[in-house]
């Protein structure tokens, strides 16, 4: 069975676990539209991503 040589720090088991917290997920604000939309994502609302159209916008 696997035993630890040395006790873990309290540094270095903060150091593990900070990876562990949530992160805010990040938004920035539409070119043309001005809404808040995620990175990397198609805007719902008009279908554009990149200046191109990939789906047909949502009707109210």
């Amino acid at each position: 069975m696997a035993v630890p040589k040395r006790k873990t720090s309290r540094m270095k088991r903060g150091f593990r676990r900070s990876a562990d917290a949530l992160k805010q997920q990040a938004y920035v604000e539409d070119k043309d539209s001005g809404e808040l939309r995620r990175p990397h994502h198609v805007d719902l609302k008009s279908g554009m991503y990149r200046g191109r159209q990939i789906l047909t916008p949502k009707e109210d």
